[in-house]
């Protein structure tokens, strides 16, 4: 343990020094002037310090003040003062120091103090470093969690992958623009990732489309549309029960990402901001993917074609500040769709 002992009177140093050389595993650094010494502890860490309140250059209030940090962070300080002002202890107690004794220093009572000041700052550190050590724990197990989620999350798209020609490259791409919308709206970190990591499950509901009709190269009748749109309650349902963060998120994007900003959507004809948010940011990344990408039943659009039916469509199918999000970052919508190319995509000016 390091002990920090400032007084402006040479004897006292050498009397305190002196008394903390009879606890075990303490050195002791003594300073006479108090600029050095605060100058030094602002460098260096220590487990007590013992402080004369009265000195010509920084009294002992005024060097706790100069210290700063919060009180928690500082260590116990001891006051020393010659002063029997009742006031004077009640300030030094209430702006930072922890105990105080009065001069002329008594010997018994000066190793008492210390001692126990220094046994409690030896139970504070080990109650932090516990702290520290669960917190790490914590950390090292949620990690994990997160690992698997993400690993259900890979599983159940390969899944998807094998029925919908629409995937692949697709919920890559898709799922990048959903985090750059979320980014430009201002949605903190863990939120972006959290929709980066549940946003490819949002056709997930596909696996209970019938064949013939996800797999048909032509526009799709009626009644085909009809089924066809099942796949966002059947996801949701798919998703809905697990207990999981992610895919309780990834739940609610596969239920809501075909809902219109003016009503008119599927499955539950949600309007305005009635939908989730990110459904909201889902539709528009995936549909501005999907019109831009080529389908058995079409060719891929123009990136032009593809921003004007946007813009044309925000305010009715698409939330605005969706749309102006994802324009406003063009030029890495335009990298993430050069980093995630499908090997056979016929891209479109």
């Amino acid at each position: 343990m390091k002990v920090v002992i400032v007084d402006d009177t040479h004897i006292n140093l050498v009397l305190m020094s002196r008394l903390m050389d009879k606890l075990p595993d303490v050195e002791t650094v003594a300073f006479q002037s108090a600029r050095e010494a605060l100058a030094w502890c602002r460098a260096n860490p220590c487990d007590l310090l013992v402080l004369d309140y009265m000195m010509p250059d920084l009294n002992g209030l005024d060097f706790i003040a100069a210290l700063g940090g919060e009180a928690r962070e500082r260590p116990p300080v001891l006051m020393v003062t010659a002063s029997q002002d009742v006031e004077v202890r009640h300030r030094a107690l209430e702006n930072g120091a922890n105990d105080f004794l009065i001069k002329p220093i008594d010997k018994v009572e000066f190793l008492a103090r210390t001692r126990n000041m220094l046994d409690l700052r030896r139970a504070t550190l080990a109650l932090q470093s516990r702290a520290s050590w669960l917190a790490s724990e914590v950390g090292k197990a949620t990690a994990e969690l997160r690992a698997r989620e993400q690993e259900t999350i890979l599983l159940l798209c390969r899944a998807s992958e094998y029925r919908d020609p629409e995937t692949g490259a697709h919920i890559q791409r898709m799922a990048h623009y959903s985090c750059l919308i979320a980014a430009e709206l201002g949605l903190s970190n863990e939120e972006q990732a959290c929709i980066l990591n549940a946003a490819p499950m949002h056709d997930i509901g596909k696996v209970g489309t019938p064949d013939h009709i996800l797999l048909k190269p032509g526009r799709l009748t009626p009644d085909e549309m009809d089924i066809m749109r099942q796949h966002a309650a059947i996801g949701y349902n798919i998703l809905k029960a697990s207990e999981a963060g992610m895919l309780q998120l990834a739940a609610v994007i596969a239920h809501t990402h075909h809902e219109r900003f003016d009503g008119q959507g599927y499955p539950n004809g949600l309007q305005g901001e009635a939908i989730p948010l990110v459904g909201r940011i889902v539709a528009v990344a995936d549909v501005f993917d999907a019109l831009t990408s080529v389908r058995p039943y079409k060719n891929a659009w123009t990136l032009d074609a593809a921003r004007a039916y946007l813009m044309d469509n925000s305010g009715s199918h698409f939330d605005p500040q969706c749309v102006d999000a994802l324009l406003r970052r063009w030029p890495a919508v335009l990298e993430i769709r050069e980093r995630f190319r499908d090997c056979a995509r016929q891209d479109a000016a």
